[in-house]
């Protein structure tokens, strides 16, 4: 997947999610050992286009949120959680 907007709109949530998950890990390994906020950064602003072009979900958002903040300490959890909320307002 390039981008949020090659999901099929045909496929289940759970689906999604895991493309979305994919996605997010990609992104991840392409920005391994650079700095965290370049990686928070191209994480949302892929995130933001799915939500804009409507292949991102609010419950597929929430998802990623429920398999990710465990893996986190206070602070980042924290910090997603701002990241969160600021998708699922868009």
């Amino acid at each position: 997947m390039d981008d949020f907007a090659s999901f099929e709109s045909g496929k289940k949530g759970s689906e999604n999610n895991r493309d979305f998950m994919k996605e997010a890990q990609r992104i991840a390994m392409k920005y391994n050992g650079r700095n965290e906020n370049e990686l928070i950064s191209a994480i949302y602003a892929r995130a933001a286009e799915g939500k804009r072009n409507g292949s991102l979900t609010n419950a597929e958002i929430d998802d990623f949120y429920r398999q990710i903040s465990p893996m986190l300490d206070g602070a980042k959890r924290k910090r997603l959680n701002k990241l969160v909320e600021k998708l699922k307002s868009m």
